[in-house]
């Protein structure tokens, strides 16, 4: 290799990595601002947001390289010319092809490194990142009981605190309606005050009431009189079920019949059994 294209390459990898990363940041920002709705108060741990990050970024290189290929030789080509090496190169008898011609060799390489990428890793990241953000959409959102304010995300429960102490768990003027029998605000329970925690598995939201009652109302669909039941406790703990609050990973094996996550090969496949 030439000295003259060597220093060509060198002045065109700079501006290469530079808008390579430039365009992918742009692309992960749209990318979010997508998605930042099905993301935000999910109570996501970071695992799984770097790994959808990552996927994601895999998908967005295809989408990049042009952009970064188009950017970078424009700054090269513009910087030549900005300090007169460029009419210097073309003076000493060099043509604007014997100049391009080694960015034009490392354009073809990259394109063939893109194409392969596009074939055997794009589909992979692809078949990843859609079913979990899948697995995301249908994950509840974290709890989040705010004063004065009904909440409702825990199945079959309505809460509502008056009060809340700067640690996030004592509760003060609590009231939660139990629909879990199907009939409405047929049970109500009222308490000065409580501690919410969670459960050492995870799957069960533990309200612990002091100094409270509780209202039942009896359904007899036999009987026309619903007699109402009042009972009195100074203690009493009750374990809601947190079922959906959970990131459940749905098998990938219902997305892979998508064309995203197909390669050429398979693609030829799904051609032939039309």
């Amino acid at each position: 290799m030439k000295a003259i294209h060597r220093y060509v390459i060198s002045s065109f990898i700079g501006p290469f990595i530079i808008t390579f990363f430039i365009s992918m940041f742009v692309l992960m920002m749209q990318f979010l601002w997508k998605w930042i709705d099905e993301l935000i108060g999910k109570g996501l741990e970071l695992s799984v947001i770097g790994e959808l990050f990552f996927y994601v970024a895999l998908t967005l290189v295809p989408l990049a390289l042009p952009l970064t290929i188009l950017l970078s030789s424009l700054m090269t080509f513009g910087s030549l010319g900005e300090h007169y090496e460029l009419a210097a190169l073309k003076s000493s008898g060099l043509s604007l092809y014997g100049i391009m011609r080694p960015l034009i060799f490392f354009v073809i390489a990259v394109s063939i490194g893109a194409f392969f990428f596009s074939n055997h890793v794009l589909p992979y990241a692809n078949l990843k990142w859609r079913s979990l953000i899948f697995d995301v959409q249908h994950k509840k959102p974290a709890i989040a009981i705010k004063e004065g304010a009904f909440y409702n995300g825990i199945n079959r429960y309505v809460i509502r605190v008056e009060k809340k102490d700067p640690d996030g768990k004592t509760l003060y003027g609590i009231m939660i309606y139990d629909h879990t029998q199907g009939f409405g605000n047929t049970r109500v329970v009222i308490a000065e005050s409580g501690k919410m925690e969670m459960s050492e598995d995870g799957k069960y939201f533990l309200i612990s009431l002091n100094q409270g009652f509780s209202y039942d109302e009896v359904i007899d669909q036999k009987s026309p009189n619903f007699p109402l039941i009042r009972t009195v406790f100074s203690h009493k703990t009750l374990r809601l079920n947190l079922t959906g609050f959970d990131l459940n990973r749905t098998d990938e094996d219902l997305f892979k019949s998508n064309y995203e996550m197909l390669n050429l090969k398979q693609i030829e496949s799904e051609l032939d059994t039309l």
